[in-house]
């Protein structure tokens, strides 16, 4: 199947807020109002789904499948729409798999951005369509006061210009409950990010968050390429068990995926309460034959904490650690 890589962002542009797995209904007005007004500073027209504030299950705070499915459409079918970025994450985008027109998708290629939950649909796309999608921030990401220069710096560079990517580490990272206290954040020093296998390595860019990426084993929607760039991060639900739950998702991807040629490896950083160091990410790689010889990144910006960078799933990374850290990535 041919890649098709979305126009970029021009000013002018609309973009639509979706919301196919939670609801915008758990997002403070305050979240809200900051995000709309940060994106329509930087000179794009912001719309909304009719049901992103749906909310039918109070245990996923999310709209009914119809609801959801109903907005995904409309926003790729609408053409005054450019980009669709979603609310924020979850737990059940993946209920919405067979219901989605992908041929539809594809007749009407456009950026679409968004996280974690949004991993199962973000490859599904890829792999169905062959449209590059961005792993990068949501809506709600956007209501951040403070911490947000280099989550928006990378925003652009991946969505506005057509240019190779150098990766670099922010100067500090957080993982503080900042929607909750604007004025009152964490900032941790960032010591950046570390090698744990040497080497160079170039291939297609295909991950997210590990657990919902694994979601996809054995359906039509799990992308197919020979040539792999994993990028990959979890969040921190599971507290002390992390580095289990971590190691067995990553050794059942790797099983998946086998005869794939995986060429190497990015992981994202953390959460504080998973309790990481970089003896038990060794303690990970070191058991999985599959990693021994290709290059293995641990720390990057992406995933769970802030600020991150934007990565497109179907785009191409080049890898090489033998002068420093260098990955560069494009659409």
């Amino acid at each position: 199947m041919d890649r098709i890589i979305p126009e970029k962002l021009k000013i002018g542009d609309e973009i639509r807020i979706i919301a196919p797995s939670r609801s915008m209904k758990i997002l403070g007005e305050d979240v809200i109002k900051i995000a709309k007004e940060r994106l329509e500073n930087m000179g794009y027209k912001v719309s909304f789904g009719k049901n992103v504030m749906n909310s039918i299950n109070e245990d996923f705070c999310c709209g009914s499948i119809s609801d959801r499915v109903e907005d995904i459409h409309e926003a790729f079918a609408d053409k005054n729409v450019k980009a669709i970025l979603t609310v924020i994450g979850g737990y059940n985008i993946n209920q919405l798999l067979d219901y989605i027109d992908f041929e539809l998708i594809k007749e009407n290629p456009k950026i679409f951005c968004g996280f974690s939950d949004i991993t199962a649909f973000s490859n599904a796309i890829y792999s169905k369509t062959g449209l590059v999608t961005y792993y990068g921030p949501h809506f709600s990401s956007f209501g951040m006061m403070h911490g947000f220069d280099y989550t928006l710096k990378y925003f652009k560079g991946m969505l506005t210009e057509s240019k190779e990517i150098m990766i670099e580490s922010s100067n500090e990272w957080s993982d503080d409950s900042w929607y909750k206290e604007q004025e009152n954040r964490e900032f941790i020093k960032n010591d950046g990010m570390k090698v744990i296998n040497h080497g160079k390595a170039e291939g297609t860019i295909i991950g997210g968050n590990l657990c919902t990426l694994n979601l996809l084993q054995g359906t039509e929607y799990m992308p197919n390429e020979e040539n792999i760039i994993l990028f990959l991060e979890d969040d921190d639900l599971v507290k002390n068990e992390f580095v289990r739950e971590f190691d067995r998702d990553l050794q059942s991807l790797i099983h998946s995926m086998r005869g794939k040629n995986i060429k190497g490896l990015v992981i994202g950083r953390a959460e504080k309460e998973a309790n990481m160091t970089e003896n038990k990410w060794i303690e990970i790689i070191e058991t999985k034959k599959e990693l021994k010889k290709v290059p293995v990144i641990i720390n990057a910006n992406f995933g769970h904490t802030t600020p991150i960078f934007t990565f497109p799933i179907g785009g191409y990374a080049s890898i090489d650690t033998t002068s420093g850290i260098n990955i560069k990535i494009h659409d």
